[in-house]
């Protein structure tokens, strides 16, 4: 029943905070015009490193759709867009995802099979020497240090970010799409989490530190996991739940090959 609730909880906040960002987006446009490269009300330091932080949070997004996606075509279709719309296209690709899920799928374990590939031919479970697990270790640890070392210096250098004249109209309108794809990660967060108290903490640091907090949550996850582990297996949560299905595919993917 919980898990059901789940899936039906996201297909109307979905839609909620894409009609929300969308509106911001419109009335923004509407009443102060477009944010062209030379206007310097809009393109202020924090303005620039905030959207730095945005996009560094869009990166795990984005890499995840490419997982997703079972043709090339289809996942730069999705980055580009994504790139361009930020966390619209978040909420709407992530819709179309829960409406694929069956019935059984949505009362088992939602999670699990919105994070997934949809094929067990994949070889999940299966260890490749091959894996990328330190790369990506190393990769979310360097971002996390880029937007760090961009916070320190606009902190130093422009004063703290904490004014109300920054809250201009279009810093409103990058603030929500951040934070929009904020709430979207913050899901995953929880439901890695065995303990909620952690969970909530984890959350906490994306919201007051950005695409830091969110670089550190996946770099401690990919602790987790081996070299030699597949990547994907970042997505998954440790419970006897998920652990058991995970045992499942990993038999049927080894019969088939």
């Amino acid at each position: 029943m919980a898990t059901t609730s789940l899936v039906t909880g996201l297909k109307v906040v979905l839609p909620v905070m894409f009609c929300l960002m969308l509106a911001t987006l419109v009335y923004t446009i509407i009443t102060d015009g477009l944010p062209l490269p030379d206007r310097q009300d809009v393109f202020t330091p924090w303005f620039v490193t905030t959207i730095l932080d945005f996009y560094i949070n869009l990166v795990p997004i984005a890499v995840w759709i490419v997982y997703k996606e079972s043709t090339w075509s289809g996942s730069i279709l999705w980055t580009i867009l994504l790139i361009i719309f930020g966390s619209l296209t978040t909420c709407v690709y992530l819709f179309l995802q829960l409406l694929k899920l069956t019935n059984q799928e949505a009362s088992e374990d939602p999670m699990y099979y919105l994070l997934l590939r949809d094929s067990i031919k994949d070889g999940v479970g299966l260890r490749d020497k091959n894996s990328l697990v330190v790369t990506a270790r190393f990769v979310f640890g360097a971002l996390g240090c880029v937007m760090l070392g961009a916070l320190v210096y606009t902190c130093f250098t422009y004063g703290s970010p904490f004014h109300m004249e920054l809250l201009y109209p279009w810093m409103v309108v990058l603030l929500v799409n951040f934070y929009i794809d904020v709430a979207v990660l913050s899901v995953w967060v929880v439901y890695k989490e065995s303990s909620l108290i952690i969970g909530i903490l984890w959350v906490a640091l994306l919201i007051g530190l950005g695409s830091v907090g969110t670089s550190a949550v996946i770099v401690v996850q990919l602790f987790r996991l081996s070299p030699l582990d597949p990547l994907y297996l970042v997505l998954v949560n440790n419970s006897n739940r998920a652990g058991d299905m995970y045992e499942r595919t990993h038999s049927a993917a080894l019969r088939i090959m």
